[in-house]
């Protein structure tokens, strides 16, 4: 079954074929390790996790490689350490650390490769003095900055105008620059600024620009072309505009083949921002809610589509994942090997339709709820399949049921207000609750004793 991808680039959905496929390669743009991620920050590894499972499911775990890079040297950092006293390498170990550990909570496989910035700074040079030497690149006051009139197509990703392009820049009125969409390539280091975030360079010490970093590191671990480059929204203009720029004038060849973007994510109906103060930490919100069920939340749309978190969503996706667990507890037998069903597999194919295929993944829970003892093998299989591929259900169902009790005491109000409805004699808001709570694999048992609930 073929996979198909929307490209930026060519706006609009096309058939996957890897350049090699004993080879297929993707980079996904990383953290900046100066805090916490925000929830905002979780959607690409989420959804690019989607991806490179369903591409080694394809090609076979061996063939497929990905890096995803981590940023430890920038303004925020240098900006951080200064204002903690601390050590950049300090600031940049913890708050990497913290950001791995909270995207292995939401079920992010680890990449192939996760190159560091500074681990890179060689490349980075060699690649700026070959667009000065190819008439890319020029030194200015502060650096260098890449040319950007020397590049005929410049902004064919993000297909902005030049009153755009120039607007989005950012421009600083006193860098020296040719041009005002001109960008930094190395920033000449400044006083004050820790001996740790400075190198030597033919133009001076200082510290690489922030789009040059993915050139260097995606050339270093994956090569010059690569399949599949990722990201938010957001990277589109400048970031991946301008690494095409720096990667194809230095060699001569495309940078991608491929170019995906996920959406936004607002925090109920606003956009997140520090202003409002509705910034959601992933790490906050792993205190309070499962990382699981923040994986389906943000699975709940697609992923090039707006996302809007909110609890409700939260609570809505809990409560999918206790149906879907639920049914796999009923079925207490070993699973058949099944490969993921096709209904799932072709959802994923479709551009990663995570919705539709967690609707047919909610399916196999409606037929396992069903279905006779005898079909229970194939279904559960298929069930942990389609999980696996989605990055859920790696639970044991019992740990589930008994890890939540929270959950208890939902399930426990629910039945309180089923009483009372019972009481009102508001038998259609009863029977509601009853039904709902069934659809979770909840049953109630009523008695002279009064209502019970148990998970079937």
């Amino acid at each position: 079954m073929d996979i198909r991808l929307h490209n930026t680039l060519t706006r609009e959905k096309q058939v996957f074929s890897p350049e090699n496929p004993q080879r297929v390669t993707m980079y996904v743009c990383g953290p900046t390790v100066w805090s916490y991620a925000h929830i905002g920050n979780a959607r690409p590894p989420v959804a690019f996790d989607v991806l490179f499972r369903l591409l080694q499911m394809k090609y076979g775990a061996a063939h497929v490689v990905y890096a995803a890079n981590i940023t430890d040297v920038d303004d925020k950092i240098i900006a951080a350490a200064a204002e903690t006293g601390r050590p950049v390498g300090e600031i940049t170990a913890l708050y990497e650390t913290i950001y791995r550990e909270d995207m292995g909570a939401l079920g992010v496989t680890e990449p192939t490769y996760r190159p560091h910035a500074t681990d890179h700074i060689a490349g980075m040079i060699e690649i700026i003095q070959t667009l000065i030497d190819k008439g890319h690149a020029y030194a200015g006051r502060d650096g260098v900055l890449f040319d950007v009139p020397s590049m005929a197509d410049y902004g064919k990703l993000s297909g902005r105008n030049r009153d755009e392009m120039i607007a989005g820049a950012r421009v600083e009125v006193d860098g020296g620059k040719k041009d005002p969409a001109d960008f930094a390539l190395w920033k000449a280091a400044k006083p004050g600024e820790p001996a740790e975030a400075r190198w030597d360079s033919p133009w001076g010490e200082g510290r690489p620009g922030w789009h040059i970093e993915c050139s260097a590191m995606a050339k270093a671990v994956l090569g010059e072309t690569i399949d599949i480059h990722a990201g938010g929204l957001d990277l589109i203009f400048p970031h991946h505009e301008n690494e095409i720029a720096q990667s194809e004038c230095a060699h001569g060849k495309p940078m991608a083949r491929y170019w995906l973007h996920n959406g936004f994510l607002s925090i109920d109906s606003e956009k997140m921002s520090k202003s409002i103060g509705n910034v959601k930490l992933v790490h906050d919100l792993l205190k309070h809610y499962d990382g699981e069920t923040m994986r389906l939340a943000l699975m709940s749309a697609h992923y090039r589509q707006p996302l809007d978190w909110t609890e409700s969503l939260l609570d809505q996706s809990k409560t999918t994942l206790d149906r879907l667990y639920n049914a796999l507890r009923r079925m207490d037998v070993e699973a058949e090997d099944t490969g993921a069903p096709k209904g799932v597999v072709a959802a994923l194919c479709d551009d990663l339709n995570t919705p539709q295929a967690l609707a047919e993944l909610s399916a196999l829970a409606t037929e396992a709820n069903k279905s006779e003892a005898a079909d229970w093998p194939r279904l559960k299989g298929q069930m942990l399949a389609a999980g696996r591929l989605l990055g859920l259900l790696h639970k044991n169902p019992e740990d589930w049921a008994r890890g939540d009790a929270s959950d208890a005491k939902r399930i426990d109000a629910l039945v309180a207000q089923r009483i009372d409805a019972r009481q009102q004699k508001d038998f259609a808001a009863a029977d509601q609750i009853r039904k709902a709570l069934a659809e979770e694999g909840i049953e109630i048992m009523d008695g002279p004793q009064g209502s019970t609930w148990r998970r079937v």
